[in-house]
């Protein structure tokens, strides 16, 4: 059976985890923008750590959960966004200002919109988390 969004998938899959208080979930399959993405949220606190274990059939990912995630969800569509017009966004899927992140896909890889104002970058928004 094949995925549509892998990235909705593990989103949800860490969601109900978060909701009836697991520490650790496991998420199949892998990929490397699902790692880069998990990165952002292990920098940025959300998650604690999370290996990739490769069993010959796209791998799975072990990841350990510390409760810090209210909710999390990919946007769709992926839309775009000039560097001014991020605050937009930014209210529209966060709930309030300071509180939570947007995962964006820039040119200079994936980073989270506080990182694209510092750099005075616009990309493509991908996922929130707060």
């Amino acid at each position: 059976m094949s995925l549509n969004d892998p990235l909705a998938n593990v989103f949800s899959q860490i969601m109900n985890y978060e909701k009836i208080g697991k520490n650790e979930c496991v998420v199949k399959p892998t990929s490397k923008f699902i790692v880069n993405v998990l990165k952002i949220m292990k920098d940025n606190k959300y998650i604690g750590d999370y290996k990739v274990v490769e069993d010959g059939r796209g791998g799975y990912l072990h990841i350990n959960l510390i409760g810090a995630i209210n909710k999390c969800g990919v946007i769709k569509p992926r839309l775009s966004f000039k560097k001014e017009n991020l605050e937009k966004f930014e209210k529209r899927h966060l709930p309030a200002k300071d509180f939570g992140i947007l995962i964006v896909s820039t040119n200079k890889g994936l980073m989270t919109h506080i990182e694209c104002v510092k750099n005075n970058i616009g990309g493509k928004l991908v996922a929130y988390i707060y």
